[in-house]
């Protein structure tokens, strides 16, 4: 657990599971259109899920949980402090 926001990774040890604090669902809409401004590419764009490429590869899902694909810690927390600090909040 960190502040704002648990990670956890996930069993094939190549992406991390980011779980915002006190956030039960979003707009993936919105907050998609705020991820794509930092820089990030829009792939799928589903009520099931949204899904990213840039930095990493990324799956936004409507319970405001995020997946991150890579194997490097650093990145998956700066990814999931964005998410916490600036995308769910948009």
């Amino acid at each position: 657990m960190t502040g704002g926001f648990a990670m956890e990774l996930c069993g094939n040890k190549a992406s991390w599971q980011v779980v915002p604090d006190g956030i039960d669902t979003i707009d993936l809409e919105r907050v998609g259109t705020a991820i794509v401004a930092d820089g990030y590419q829009a792939e799928v764009q589903s009520r099931m899920c949204w899904t990213f490429t840039g930095a990493c590869d990324m799956t936004l899902y409507p319970s405001g949980k995020l997946m991150v694909k890579t194997e490097d810690k650093d990145l998956a927390s700066e990814v999931a402090q964005l998410h916490v600090t600036s995308w769910v909040l948009a």
